[in-house]
């Protein structure tokens, strides 16, 4: 039995998947940085888990919460530039998203 690799094949799906994770991750990153900037910081709101994960308890989320309103309401940008920099955010959130579509129809229709 003679076992050939097509090592042509391995970069392609290697560089593939790297430039996949790639656009993810950065339009991820880019579109919750703009968000942060668009004085809309996620809180998220505690979750029940097991006794093997700490979860932080109603009061320290209020008290996020609070901060996150706070550091809001600090921001040098004007409205506009706010309203910019959502949309700036949904943008990128969406442009993650046909990544990630782009991938699976990569797998699906390539194959």
């Amino acid at each position: 039995m003679d076992i050939t690799i097509d090592w042509f094949a391995f970069v392609q799906v290697f560089a593939a998947a790297l430039v996949g994770a790639l656009l993810v991750v950065g339009f991820y990153a880019v579109g919750l940085r703009l968000l942060v900037r668009a004085g809309r910081a996620p809180v998220v709101a505690p979750a029940e888990f097991t006794d093997a994960i700490t979860v932080i308890t109603e009061k320290e989320a209020q008290r996020a919460a609070k901060a996150a309103a706070k550091a809001a309401k600090k921001s040098p940008l004007t409205e506009g530039q706010k309203r910019l920099a959502l949309v700036g955010a949904y943008g990128s959130f969406g442009l993650c998203a046909l990544a990630v579509l782009g991938g699976l129809v990569l797998i699906v229709v390539g194959h």
